[in-house]
């Protein structure tokens, strides 16, 4: 079974879910990793962007995707 990626909106807002585990020691929430997850083919986008690579490629950021198992990616 095939499954077509289904089209993502490329928005750094979408990743709100996830400011609590940025701005705290929080673990990230199911839906901040759900998020993650929706939101992955548009990371490397985000690092290429100088806006907003500063919130998206911190040691934070990795920790929080490795703990939703979303693999960072090497853009």
């Amino acid at each position: 079974e095939t499954r077509t990626a289904e089209a993502v909106t490329c928005d750094l807002s979408e990743l709100s879910p996830c400011l609590a585990a940025i701005t705290s020691s929080k673990p990230p929430s199911s839906t901040c990793c759900s998020k993650l997850t929706e939101q992955k083919p548009c990371f490397c986008q985000y690092l290429r962007n100088p806006t907003m690579k500063q919130f998206v490629d911190t040691p934070k950021a990795k920790r929080i995707a490795t703990t939703c198992s979303v693999e960072y990616p090497q853009c």
